[in-house]
């Protein structure tokens, strides 16, 4: 009799246990918004493959999805945490304890051919000053700052805080992106308003260029996250050209209609997709990593101008500087949505993660104006990555323009160009003081090398 009770009781817990997980698990689809059924399929289906027109579709997916632009000041600022995705940190720790696992074992399941993500709250992990790869040993610590309009490289010396050597390039040279081996480091000559761009490749070991590659109006350059293409970010074009990553022939592209001004990424967790900016359209666009095809478009603001994107920490939420809205955006990645807007300084434009994947850098150009003027109100703002909220602020002494850069390797100094005074700074980062060394005519995208971690993502060191 005792047997027979015990096991109706089990019975009778079994069955409340399954009935309390279909509860919850519609209570979630419910709360985060997920389409389901025909509709999901047809946002799903409806982007173009490369080549071909989205037209009315692509239209029809800006209205609903993006909703009804806000100007960037009646954005609130984000205090709140949005409506989660997925189930509370209680129900999952829950959820952990329940089936016998760790934290630790519930791994990111990854692109195909992609390192693994080592530690899920932070795909920062494998970039902290101590994480320096083997292929890296022999690099030159050295700053390489491309010039745009002196058409050259200079290369400052790290530890004297002095130009050591300078070379010419193509022309309207943009950006120096590290490659996912971290073996070549390319300059992107994006030739504007010609046919004749270029990538030139240098050897970090010797610091010296190589030849040329032609190649499409490369404004920037990423990687995809299993280091078999590199993507030609061709601004002009509306393009994004999957080249072989070290000849660059051309593979594929995928045409980008919606995104005037593409120009800045960062990857999902898992590498499933990538978001780029589009800087003249006041908005973003979702690439498909793995079907290789547009997944939407999603409006920021009007007249906005959103320049570059980082991922928070655990990878659930992109930042997107914008430079007319001075400040930030925040987006939920999976659902594709503004989520809210972070106030920082004049010209927001370039986001850098600490070393430790607590801060986030973000540089205020000091003009919203392409072509502003030396001398402006330019800062840098320290974002804590845990609460969302701008922690410090560091002016440029006497003005400047902060632009684009990178971290040094042990994470002590944000180098960024400064875009309008022709000028490299060099900032510390427990103090915001500026050392600034003067360089070519208008400095952009420099990179710092080398650089902690396992593989290169792209830009000036999107590092995993």
């Amino acid at each position: 009799m005792r047997h027979a009770k015990r096991q109706f009781i089990r019975t009778a817990l079994s069955f409340s246990l399954t009935l309390g997980g279909i509860y919850a698990a519609t209570a979630i689809a419910a709360d985060s918004g997920q389409a389901s059924g025909p509709a999901a399929a047809a946002t799903e289906s409806m982007p173009a493959m490369p080549g071909h027109s989205s037209g009315d579709a692509m239209a029809l997916h800006n209205a609903s999805s993006a909703g009804t632009a806000a100007a960037p000041a009646a954005d609130p600022a984000v205090d709140k945490e949005p409506t989660p995705a997925e189930p509370p940190a209680a129900a999952q720790k829950a959820a952990v304890a329940d089936s016998g696992t760790t934290a630790s074992d519930q791994a990111i399941k990854t692109v195909e051919g992609m390192p693994p993500v080592v530690n899920p709250e932070n795909l920062y992990s494998e970039t902290t000053a101590d994480k320096l790869s083997p292929v890296v040993k022999g690099a030159l610590a050295r700053v390489y700052v491309p010039n745009v309009k002196s058409n050259d490289v200079y290369v400052i010396d790290p530890a004297t805080f002095k130009v050591v050597g300078r070379f010419r390039v193509g022309a309207n040279p943009q950006h120096v992106v590290p490659a996912w081996d971290l073996k070549t480091l390319w300059v992107a000559n994006n030739a504007e308003g010609t046919a004749h761009g270029s990538l030139t490749p240098i050897d970090p070991d010797t610091g010296k260029p190589g030849k040329a590659l032609p190649v499409d109006d490369p404004y920037n350059m990423y990687f995809t996250p299993d280091g078999k293409s590199a993507i030609v970010v061709a601004e002009a074009l509306k393009r994004l050209d999957f080249r072989d990553p070290h000849t660059m022939k051309l593979q594929f592209s995928i045409a980008t209609p919606g995104c005037g001004g593409i120009n800045h990424a960062d990857y999902s967790i898992d590498g499933r997709f990538a978001i780029f900016t589009c800087e003249f359209d006041g908005g973003l666009v979702k690439i498909d990593m793995v079907e290789h095809k547009v997944m939407g478009y999603l409006k920021l603001a009007k007249g906005g101008m959103p320049q570059d994107i980082r991922s928070s920490p655990d990878g659930k939420i992109f930042y997107v500087a914008d430079m007319m809205a001075d400040g930030v955006y925040v987006i939920d990645g999976a659902s594709f949505q503004k989520i809210g807007f972070i106030k920082t300084g004049v010209g927001t434009h370039g986001l850098y993660p600490s070393r430790d994947g607590s801060k986030l850098y973000i540089t205020n150009r000091g003009s919203n104006k392409i072509h502003g003027k030396a001398k402006g109100p330019g800062s840098i703002s320290v974002l804590d990555f845990a609460t969302r909220k701008v922690v410090a602020t560091w002016p440029i002494p006497g003005g400047g323009s902060p632009d684009m850069g990178n971290v040094s390797a042990d994470g002590k100094y944000l180098w960024i160009s400064g875009r309008f005074d022709n000028v490299v700074y060099a900032i510390d980062t427990n103090t915001g003081a500026v050392k600034i060394i003067p360089v070519g005519t208008e400095p952009h995208g420099l990179t710092v090398w080398p650089q902690p971690g396992r593989y290169s993502l792209g830009h000036t060191g999107n590092m995993r």
